[in-house]
């Protein structure tokens, strides 16, 4: 009797084989980023007036046109305690579909907090100790980043304080214990404990919270404190620099595979996990003429890329922290409580911004309601439950899957699962209760906050 060759779903890249350079996309764009402004004067920032924040060797990078960065190895040390995370073909995925498209995501929920965002906590944990920082402060949304960089300081011997967005604060309280279990202390955003948080309570006490108000009171924080800097685990180049080590894994690993993708898909709130499976593959669109398309996720609820205009805008709410250019729905913006708190910014990251306004990339919003209907047919087929944010890339894979079947067109679809949903259960007893709603701000309420935007010529 024959026997059957099993299909194999993983390709693993051995650990000999992990990148040792970042990719910074910087160097392929046509022309370079507008700086970052000073929020008081509007005028452009250099390194020197970044670093009562951010250690001298992140601000290098920040600025560098460099096209690769070299991994410190004791970088490396510590991110290999997981790293090469696995690619995987989602076989099951295209059954159910019944799609001829072939369906491939990086699994990032392997890491010990759970997300893609340990790839940038370490790295910035070491260089802040190195240059002699005593603890960090940062934000977190949905608690992934605060939980990764609590886990990076206790690794090198620093204290870090988290602000929590208070909706996210309140709807994932294991999300909390977990930053306090690695030694974190962590706060409800807004508090009561800066003149930032103070100010937000006054007009608004029931406030929800958002990134860029918990931005704010850690920059208020930091700033005031020499022994301490301040984190960011989005938005800025430095950031996404280090996440690409996620794309140059999977470059590898596709090549393992024999295939390439035709479509790269990644969810998007500040623009983390998006440039970091993303960039390594636009390279080979900028500098190769590939044809790759790629497609970034947000929530309608935080619409900055569909719903925002490109303009210089502060990244905080309350105007402490820089101005970049960015896509952005106004600092003033508060998002609707959804579950993905790690999309509820109101700006986007200035390279996926540049990238966007070039035509390189797409980007599509969904409601919440169809991205946990998503996100259960993937539990259901791949085992997987995913994080509400990766929820959002899956949901515009699966209809990539679904138009390559109208279509009757094989097509190679590829997309960054950044994380799991194991301390998200609240949000999907709700949408199995069906209390779920979708949200979708009005026009005139996005016009209201981008009438604030900082004047200055762009």
């Amino acid at each position: 009797m024959k026997t059957q060759t099993r299909l194999e779903s993983k390709i693993i890249l051995p650990e000999r084989d992990i990148p040792t350079e970042w990719y910074n996309l910087a160097a392929d764009l046509p022309g370079p980023l507008e700086p970052p402004r000073h929020p008081a004067t509007g005028q452009p920032l250099g390194p020197a007036d970044l670093a009562p924040l951010f250690p001298m060797a992140l601000l290098e990078q920040e600025m560098s046109n460099a096209r690769f960065i070299k991994i410190p190895e004791p970088v490396l040390d510590v991110l290999t305690m997981w790293r090469p995370t696995p690619l995987v073909r989602a076989y099951r995925l295209e059954k159910a579909l019944g799609t001829p498209a072939r369906i491939y995501f990086k699994n990032e929920s392997v890491s010990p907090a759970g997300s893609h965002k340990p790839n940038t906590a370490v790295p910035q944990a070491y260089y802040n100790k190195a240059e002699g920082a005593k603890r960090l402060v940062t934000e977190t949304g949905a608690g992934q980043w605060g939980s990764a960089l609590s886990m990076a300081c206790k690794f090198f011997g620093m204290e870090c304080k988290v602000y929590m967005v208070k909706v996210s604060y309140e709807q994932k309280p294991y999300r909390r214990a977990l930053m306090e279990a690695y030694g974190a202390k962590v706060s409800a955003s807004p508090s009561t404990e800066t003149n930032a948080g103070r100010s937000v309570l006054a007009k608004d006490p029931n406030s929800l919270g958002s990134l860029g108000i918990a931005i704010s009171e850690a920059v208020e924080v930091a700033g005031g404190d020499p022994q301490a800097h301040y984190a960011l685990g989005s938005v800025l180049n430095h950031v996404l620099l280090h996440q690409t080590i996620v794309g140059e894994e999977a470059l590898r690993q596709m090549k393992m595979a024999d295939d390439y993708p035709d479509v790269v898909i990644g969810c998007v709130g500040g623009g983390s996990n998006f440039g970091g499976i993303a960039f390594p593959f636009m390279r080979g669109r900028l500098t190769e003429g590939k044809k790759t398309r790629f497609v970034a996720v947000e929530p309608t609820a935080c619409p900055s890329l569909t719903r925002g205009v490109y303009a210089y805008d502060f990244g905080d709410a309350v105007g402490i922290g820089p101005m970049a250019k960015m896509y952005t729905l106004g600092h003033d913006f508060v998002p609707s409580g959804i579950h993905a708190g790690g999309l509820r910014y109101h700006g986007m990251a200035p390279l996926v911004s540049e990238l966007v306004s070039l035509g390189h990339i797409e980007a599509v919003a969904y409601s919440q309601v169809p991205v946990f209907e998503a996100a259960l047919l993937f539990a259901h087929t791949q085992g997987i439950l995913p994080a509400p944010e990766s929820s959002f890339a899956i949901r515009a894979a699966i209809d990539e899957a679904l138009r390559a079947k109208q279509e009757g067109q094989t097509r190679t679809i590829l997309f960054n699962l950044s994380g799991h949903g194991h301390f998200d259960l609240s949000a999907y007893e709700s949408y199995l209760r069906g209390d779920l709603v979708n949200y979708e701000h009005p026009q005139e309420a996005i016009e209201c906050a981008l009438k604030n935007l900082p004047k200055i010529a762009a």
